[in-house]
């Protein structure tokens, strides 16, 4: 159960969701501005 833990917290990170969007190709600032608003509205929440 905690390998699958690790796994969530790892792929729901603010970090790892910025180096995502990225990838995709969205721009540094966008970027950025969509993975606080998920860090406060999300992340805080769940971990």
């Amino acid at each position: 159960m905690r390998q699958i833990r690790d796994f969530m917290q790892h792929m729901f990170n603010p970090l790892h969701v910025y180096c995502r969007l990225k990838d995709l190709g969205v721009a540094a600032p966008t970027a950025h501005r969509v993975t606080r608003a998920y860090e406060r509205l999300v992340w805080r929440r769940i971990w």
